[in-house]
């Protein structure tokens, strides 16, 4: 099953609401005078801040633009299927608008925020309020508004998050039928972090600590009550693995739609509740996760990408391979004080060095987004270097980051990277704008990769980064 058919699986009406035909955001000839004095601006040893601007020129000049604000589709070339995900929504192109804008202080890059957050304000009303994932639904969009507020200042963007987080809330079915009789909530059928109850989890404490809402904490113990309930034993005693949900027959254990993406969220409620349950059920998928890993060159481990039929298939970035995964195990790591944990992400983080990123592998195809390429590769080891100050991985986000650039297009249009987002359909190949498989999101991994090196903090975190 390819990954959008997976992601769909799971998504439930949030995307592709037919949008007005508008003009683009502003005149062309403006857009590159802007850009052009932006760079002009921008000296030579920050190519990777120019290269985010470049892509925000690309995104100027594929934007739409309504009465409501701005939105994007993800395929230019299709401007009527627009959709609100976080995955490749105009959801997901606002947070790059709101980095762009802590970074250089541009007054384009908020109008820009504004424009988006307004758009979303009003499409809130069209959205399926049954779909609450993170990156499939109104979770994502709650974070999206929440982030938004905090950088315009805007009641009616606040208003907004909050008003989609009560959406979330809502949807929830739960019930009591949790360990020993606790409360459970679910949505969708899914238990992953994509469309499911461990991406919602994720949003709910992400709301609890920014938006100071009480309530969102108890929604995410009874999800976390949910995925206790729902895992399924492994091979070994004290071991717990989860599938995507029951009508998927194959098991992804790595962090988008499994094991590791459930555990990191296990671990970050128990960080969150001090309920030893959650930190049981994390190591338990930990566990899991080590048993199953394949040692390579140099002491490091790789999950493989799926079973049955691809145990010998590596993934290297968020979705599948080791820049996800590890996520688990630092965060367990800093919950627990355990340094084996720490050693494990070292292995995942070596396994990636010995497969030699950015060169191309079975599982390293022409793709160089968030989800599956090289920027997820590269704010993986942006955030090692942030946390540990770890020289060598910051040199290593580099070389991957340099190779995204050197596979870009750069036109008088900015630059947007045209590539395959499925392994198994390497001819469709399209220039897209989102956070996970787009512009918005390579701008992102570049403006995180300046700030390391410029010592600026980043103003965007996902929700389910964990601690790395």
């Amino acid at each position: 099953m390819d990954r959008r058919r997976l992601i769909q699986h799971g998504l439930a009406g949030v995307a592709a609401l037919a949008a007005p035909r508008g003009g683009l955001l502003a005149d062309p000839a403006s857009v590159t005078a802007s850009v052009a004095r932006a760079l002009a601006a921008l000296s030579a040893d920050r190519p990777y801040l120019e290269t985010a601007v470049r892509a925000a020129h690309w995104l100027e000049r594929t934007a739409q633009r309504s009465r409501d604000g701005v939105f994007w589709s993800a395929d230019p070339d299709r401007p009527a299927e627009v959709g609100y995900d976080l995955y490749n929504g105009t959801t997901g192109v606002l947070p790059f608008w709101v980095e762009l804008h802590a970074a250089t202080g541009e007054p384009r890059a908020l109008a820009m925020v504004q424009g988006a957050a307004d758009h979303l304000v009003r499409a809130l009303a069209n959205v399926n309020p049954a779909d609450a994932g993170l990156y499939t639904g109104v979770a994502g969009m709650a974070l999206a508004l929440g982030l938004a507020q905090a950088a315009t200042g805007d009641v009616a963007h606040g208003t907004a998050a909050r008003r989609a987080l009560a959406m979330v809330h809502a949807a929830a079915r739960q019930e009591a039928n949790g360990p020993g009789g606790a409360m459970t909530a679910r949505w969708m059928d899914s238990t992953d972090v994509i469309s499911g109850r461990a991406g919602t989890g994720f949003a709910l404490l992400w709301a609890h600590r920014a938006l100071g809402d009480a309530a969102s904490l108890g929604l995410a113990r009874a999800a976390g009550m949910a995925l206790l309930t729902d895992g399924l034993p492994g091979p070994q005693p004290g071991q717990l693995r989860w599938t995507v949900n029951a009508t998927i027959p194959r098991e992804y254990p790595n962090f988008s739609h499994g094991t590791a993406g459930v555990a990191t969220f296990l671990a970050q409620l128990h960080a969150a509740t001090g309920e030893a349950a959650f930190l049981d059920g994390a190591l338990a998928g930990a566990r899991y996760l080590a048993a199953i890993a394949t040692p390579t060159a140099g002491d490091g481990r790789m999950v493989h990408h799926s079973t049955p039929g691809n145990e010998g298939l590596f993934y290297m970035s968020w979705c599948h391979g080791p820049a996800g995964t590890a996520r688990l195990f630092h965060t367990l790591a800093r919950v627990t004080g355990d340094a084996s944990h720490t050693a494990m992400a070292d292995r995942l983080a070596r396994a990636t060095v010995a497969m030699r990123v950015p060169e191309r592998s079975p599982g390293f195809w022409s793709n160089v987004g968030q989800c599956c390429g090289n920027c997820g590769v590269s704010e993986y080891f942006v955030a090692r270097h942030e946390r540990y100050g770890d020289a060598g991985a910051l040199a290593f986000a580099e070389r991957v980051a340099r190779d995204a650039i050197a596979r870009g297009v750069r036109d008088a249009e900015g630059m947007k990277w045209v590539q395959a987002e499925n392994r198994t359909s390497p001819d469709a190949v399209v220039a897209q704008t989102g956070l996970m498989q787009g512009a918005a999101g390579v701008g992102l991994a570049m403006l995180h990769l300046d700030g390391a090196i410029a010592g600026r903090a980043r103003r965007v975190v996902v929700p389910d980064a964990g601690v790395v």
